[in-house]
């Protein structure tokens, strides 16, 4: 059993895990191969519900405030990929739940619509996820 201190972590490895399944998944989809591409594409929104879910759970039993300490340039960088990764991570909750509808529904001219924006959005906040992780618990601070 995980401790809440080690959920931080846990959610790192949730992000890489998505993105290394919507990589893939992006990959299928552009070789031919819708069933692949779906596979991959409902583990990846497996993965980062499970991200979710941890991080909400995370949240919710700390109190600790995760405050970037670094004072010099990073602070500045941090504080770009945090800004722009909250507001598109939220984003992605309907978008998501919007491409399965209509790939569900065989819809995929919509479904297309959709994931033309989601994809890279979905990816960026993946990425930047991780990113925030390393630099919030990982890097020395004030470079």
């Amino acid at each position: 059993m995980l401790s809440v201190e080690q959920l931080p972590a846990l959610n790192a490895l949730l992000n890489t895990t998505a993105t290394v399944l919507l990589f893939l998944g992006w990959r299928a989809v552009r070789g031919g191969r819708p069933m692949v591409h779906r596979n991959y594409m409902i583990a990846a929104l497996a993965v980062s519900a499970m991200f979710l879910t941890s991080y909400l759970v995370y949240h919710y039993n700390t109190t600790a405030m995760n405050r970037y300490p670094g004072q010099g340039w990073d602070r500045y960088l941090y504080l770009f990929i945090l800004f722009t990764h909250i507001p598109l991570a939220i984003i992605i909750v309907p978008g998501c739940l919007a491409a399965v509808w209509h790939a569900a529904r065989g819809n995929f001219e919509r479904h297309v619509r959709v994931t033309r924006w989601l994809w890279p959005t979905w990816m960026y906040v993946s990425v930047t996820g991780v990113l925030i992780y390393v630099m919030l618990y990982l890097l020395p601070h004030s470079f």
